[in-house]
């Protein structure tokens, strides 16, 4: 696996992906755009990995048929009970504090 030092980096690879599947699918960036319901600025700054939003990344991957992508950037968190079971430290728990009640 590739290691990206800056986020820019990271950007600019999500970018050429999304070209590189644009172009597999033999679309020109304005009908990758009208099928996505997004402006052409929106794909042509994706693909460029420029600032974008994460609706219109989400609407060009919809659109290229690759919203499984989107569960390996944020991968469901899961416990494992055997590390529960061999951790030491005592569980965590989050507190917040309490409103004070109405009167």
């Amino acid at each position: 696996m590739q290691k990206f030092k800056t986020a820019e980096e990271l950007e600019e690879q999500l970018g050429q992906q999304i070209r590189n599947l644009r172009i597999l699918r033999n679309l020109a960036q304005s009908e990758l755009a009208e099928r996505a319901g997004v402006a052409l600025n929106a794909v042509k700054r994706l693909e460029s990995g420029q600032t974008s939003t994460t609706k219109s990344l989400v609407k060009v991957l919809k659109a290229l048929n690759r919203t499984e992508w989107l569960g390996t950037l944020a991968p469901q968190v899961t416990v494992n009970p055997l590390q529960q079971v061999t951790s030491k430290a005592p569980r965590q728990k989050v507190f917040r504090p309490r409103k004070p009640a109405a009167k």
